[in-house]
């Protein structure tokens, strides 16, 4: 079985392989101060839950973009299993052409959703990944990443607003009663569903007009079914697509 590892800044993903088949996956908080005896007292504690152990682990795929945590994950990684580890970095196969001044630049989860979009859903398209950050990500028709946008997440944003004002706080990310809040938990909630599905809905629009209606536009992140049911100009939600991006990223690497 194959092991993928999405470390984000604040959640990391872990899936589970068998060929190209997801039979269990995992979100925990992510803590950059985690050592490495702590991730492995985590993943293993998480096979044993299926019933497994490094001896079913055939492979690790591992994207971060978290420095801190990702030499600790390296070193847990290689004691999970005898088999490959592939870190998505400069010099691994991806097979997309990443064409940007500075393709070093490009974080690694963005890089693996485009890889995933691409050999899913086919080409071009585009990527938004709600996280931290709500990420665009294009690929042309050609197949090569061309580059995208980042945005202040969700939470980010309500999270200044409430930690920078005296009188307002968190809210549940439900939809309000009308979009004409009767409160300010109510205008709070509307300001921050209805608020991000325009920021989308914006980008979006300005991605296809220069990249034509025939684009594919995919959603994925934690916050995706939360934010998209608001937005009209995503086509298609997968949960998975950064997880399926790390399993076709590490059989690229293996090919030869």
């Amino acid at each position: 079985m194959l092991l993928t590892i999405d470390l984000g800044n604040t959640q990391t993903v872990l899936g589970l392989y068998d060929d190209d088949v997801l039979n269990a996956h995992w979100r925990i908080s992510t803590t950059r101060t985690r050592t490495a005896d702590e991730y492995r007292l985590v993943l293993s504690g998480l096979l044993e839950m299926e019933g497994l152990g490094p001896d079913d682990i055939d492979g690790v795929a591992l994207s971060s973009v978290v420095p801190q945590a990702t030499a600790a994950l390296r070193i847990v990684a290689a004691a999970l299993t005898s088999g490959a580890v592939v870190v998505v970095e400069p010099g691994v196969k991806t097979g997309m052409a990443i064409l940007i001044d500075n393709p070093r630049e490009v974080g690694a989860d963005r890089v693996v959703n485009s890889v995933a979009a691409a050999a899913k859903y086919g080409t071009p398209c585009v990527v938004v990944d709600f996280g931290t950050s709500t990420n665009f990500d294009v690929v042309d028709a050609d197949g090569a990443y061309i580059g995208g946008v980042i945005s202040p997440g969700l939470e980010i944003s309500t999270d200044a607003l409430v930690g920078r004002t005296a009188a307002l706080r968190r809210v549940e990310y439900v939809p309000p009663r009308s979009p004409i809040g009767k409160g300010t938990v109510e205008a709070i909630q509307s300001g921050a569903l209805y608020g991000h599905a325009g920021l989308v809905d914006g980008i979006m629009d300005r991605v296809v007009s220069e990249m034509g209606d025939g684009i594919k536009r995919i959603a994925t992140g934690g916050l995706a079914g939360t934010i998209v049911p608001h937005c009209r100009t995503v086509d298609i939600v997968d949960e998975f697509l950064t997880l399926d991006g790390l399993r076709i990223i590490y059989e690229r690497n293996l090919e030869d």
